[in-house]
């Protein structure tokens, strides 16, 4: 939808609204760049806090004092069906098989850049949407707007134009704040339409933006580190709400012995710690077996059976569409690999099985490699995409028993077998 003024035409962006600084300086910034910018707040869960606070409400005001500040319109729009369908009965399935789940990513794949984009382009007619995410796309803002007019493809496969030029998921300017890694599931289509447009500041200098604005109810608000839309309730609870209570023992990786009893597995994550009633030392989650219901624990959060350096995805989702041509060229390719927001790249190798899947070795053993969480692979500055893990290769602790069983057994051979007496 086109809206004339005096300057010829505006281009009409609809910015997704969280009631949060970063998403309520996006939009900001879109209205000074002379956009017909429209606010959309997304519904996504149906909650109290565990004060009896109803957050959404309270954000879904704040998003809509910002748009009245802005001067802009504003919507909201309910995917709490959707929410439960694409991102928390999975995430409820993951807990079941022994995984830890990232909602996060789940979310930004199905809710914000599926359903919410469709809304955005189809329903409210925009040429592209906005988030408030630290990232950055490879188009220039004009290149975006390009993308609305042209028609989608009618063949099976997409033009060779459009398979040649993908366009990248980058860094961020703000590399602490960077979160490519949340975006590493979005589809390209979605990517093509999407501005970002904190890709070139700080959180520090959006929150100056913020008070010049007089955005100041967000400004006081606390950070949401929670699960995303659920927030920052104790986790257990929340889960035994939803999931019958399993328990089961926990056992020393070590010795084999029973250390004490749980709730059920899906409780706990690797590398946590593990609270186990009348143990005075600190106990650490190592590995669960889901047929025993046992959860095993070792004595130190450093303790060798934490630490593995291989691990497989399931198919590989690459941002460009398709893998890098090196990988498909070789069936191996170096990069850097992340599994969790923040944690430093470590350089690895990957191959490219015919499922389209990828093994990952890493440089260095990382500590607490936990399937269901997602590989996010990094070049340089570019996204490049991420799997879910879904197999681990074996532990040090693992690899150092099987050392000492060969150099145990090779003794056993070399001892001189003694003479039969005549």
């Amino acid at each position: 939808m086109f809206v004339g003024n005096g300057m010829g035409l505006m281009r009409h962006v609809v910015c997704a609204m969280s009631g949060g600084v970063d998403s309520s300086v996006a939009a900001l910034l879109l209205k000074r760049r002379g956009y017909n910018v429209t606010g959309v707040f997304m519904k996504n869960w149906d909650s109290l806090d565990e004060s009896g606070v109803c957050s959404t409400e309270r954000d879904c005001e704040d998003a809509y004092r910002v748009c009245q500040i802005l001067d802009i319109p504003f919507h909201q729009v309910s995917y709490v069906k959707e929410y439960w369908h694409d991102v928390f009965s999975q995430l409820l399935k993951e807990y079941e098989k022994g995984r830890t789940p990232n909602p996060d990513i789940l979310c930004n794949k199905h809710i914000k850049f599926n359903h919410f984009h469709k809304y955005a382009m189809h329903t409210l007619g925009a040429q592209a949407m906005a988030t408030g995410h630290y990232a950055r796309s490879s188009q220039e803002d004009e290149e975006v707007f390009q993308q609305s007019h042209a028609s989608p493809p009618t063949t099976l496969f997409r033009d060779r134009f459009e398979i040649r030029n993908p366009v990248k998921l980058c860094k961020g300017a703000d590399l602490v704040k960077d979160q490519t890694f949340f975006l590493s599931q979005i589809s390209q289509d979605a990517l093509r339409q999407t501005l970002f447009p904190l890709a070139g500041l700080t959180k520090e200098f959006v929150k100056k933006m913020a008070a010049e604005a007089g955005f100041h109810h967000v400004l006081k608000k606390k950070e949401s580190m929670g699960i995303c839309f659920i927030g920052e309730r104790n986790f257990e609870n929340f889960i035994l709400e939803y999931l019958v209570p399993n328990p089961g023992n926990f056992v020393s990786i070590e010795d084999g012995t029973v250390k004490g009893t749980h709730k059920g597995w899906f409780t706990l994550t690797l590398g946590q710690r593990a609270r186990i009633g009348g143990q005075k030392d600190a106990w650490f989650v190592v590995d669960k077996d889901i047929v025993t219901g046992d959860v095993f624990v070792a004595p130190t959060t450093n303790h060798p059976a934490l630490f593995r350096d291989t691990a497989r995805t399931e198919r590989f989702h690459w941002i460009a569409g398709d893998p890098p041509a090196e990988l498909v060229r070789t069936q191996m390719m170096e990069c850097q690999f992340r599994f969790i927001h923040q944690m430093p790249l470590v350089p690895c190798a990957v191959t490219l099985n015919m499922d389209g899947s990828v093994w990952i070795s890493l440089s260095r053993p990382v500590r607490a490699l936990t399937p269901g969480q997602f590989a996010v692979l990094y070049k340089g500055d570019d996204c490049l995409g991420s799997g879910k893990i879904i197999q681990l290769g074996p532990s040090e602790h693992t690899l150092q028993k099987g050392r000492e069983r060969l150099v145990a057994s090779q003794n056993q051979k070399d001892e001189p077998t003694p003479e039969p007496a005549s």
